[in-house]
């Protein structure tokens, strides 16, 4: 993540390129990034956290689909700073789980037609293969319910780690 700690200050006086492109590094849905970024400024982070839940509340499904997009498989290669943290405790796990969570992501996949989303951060990879074992016996819309919850989750985190600690 390019901005991290930058302050609510701080990213209240960014441009508003640079604002939705730090915005867009916590979640990879434009229209989220470029209505989480023009509502600035923000006179507190909670204001900001706020905001960012109802836009991602509104967000029609191809949305949600694209932010989908910059998240990896739970156990897979994750190809940026923010889910390598996010799933540093799956990188531990042994070769029996992580086959069985490649296993269950792929039946995931195949059933929902998306990447398994869950806020990582913290979780074992026991603990993640459980869940996603769980959320395959949910239907359709029931999961895009519990998806949109965690997405929530891991943009609160990340928009958190983008403004660093209380000022």
């Amino acid at each position: 993540m390019l901005h991290e700690w930058i302050g609510l200050d701080g990213f209240n006086r960014l441009s508003d390129r640079q604002s939705m492109h730090a915005v867009f590094e916590c979640c990879s849905s434009s229209i989220w990034a470029r209505r989480v970024a023009g509502s600035r400024p923000f006179e507190t982070r909670d204001q900001l956290l706020d905001r960012a839940d109802r836009v991602l509340a509104e967000l029609p499904e191809t949305e949600i689909d694209e932010a989908l997009d910059g998240h990896p498989r739970i156990g897979g290669r994750a190809d940026s700073l923010s889910s390598q943290r996010e799933q540093a405790a799956v990188q531990s796990a042994g070769s029996d789980v992580l086959d069985a969570l490649a296993d269950a992501n792929r039946k995931y996949e195949e059933q929902f037609g998306h990447v398994y989303l869950v806020c990582a951060t913290g979780r074992s990879a026991a603990e993640l293969l459980a869940i996603l074992e769980e959320r395959l016996g949910n239907d359709p819309e029931t999961e895009r319910r519990v998806l949109r919850v965690e997405l929530a989750k891991i943009n609160r985190i990340r928009l958190n780690r983008m403004l660093g600690p209380e000022e």
